[in-house]
């Protein structure tokens, strides 16, 4: 269906969509309750990130950080701007779900704004079977950021 490529970060239409995604996230958020990773924040060991393609066009990219051996967060979820409406975002999440299982990870937790710009992503979380939680990892608790959780089986 798709192709995935790791860590490829300088590629011209990757690196156009990370930041974008960090631009519309940081404007959509106050600063204190922005947790979207720039360019050099994905790139750090603990982070392992993915960009999907079809048919050489890039469908949008995702990033796993280990919190620790068995518990993971998505982060930087995007799909891009032209594959909107066509369940891509559940495709992203069943990849990265696969490749979070083939590292052992048995948890994944993810962190999102409150406000009405994220509700696209509240409904796909939601859509994919996480359920709302606790703040974790350096979380707070905060009006601006909701908080979802997934026990995942490795089988």
């Amino acid at each position: 269906m798709f192709k995935s490529i790791e860590g490829n970060f300088d590629h011209p239409e990757v690196n156009e969509l990370l930041r974008k995604h960090f631009i519309e996230l940081r404007a959509a958020s106050p600063e204190e309750s922005t947790h979207v990773l720039d360019i050099p924040g994905l790139k750090i060991p603990s982070i392992k990130f993915w960009s999907l393609w079809k048919n050489n066009r890039l469908i949008g990219c995702g990033a796993l950080k280990f919190l620790d051996k068995e518990h993971g967060e998505f982060k930087s979820i995007r799909v891009h701007d032209n594959f909107r409406g066509q369940n891509i975002g559940i495709k992203l999440i069943q990849y990265l779900i696969i490749e979070a299982k083939k590292l052992n990870i048995k948890r994944i937790s993810i962190e999102t704004g409150a406000g009405k710009f994220f509700e696209p992503a509240r409904k796909l979380f939601k859509s994919c079977d996480f359920k709302p939680c606790k703040p974790f990892a350096h979380y707070k608790s905060d009006p601006n950021s909701l908080y979802y959780t997934k026990q995942i089986n490795n089988d």
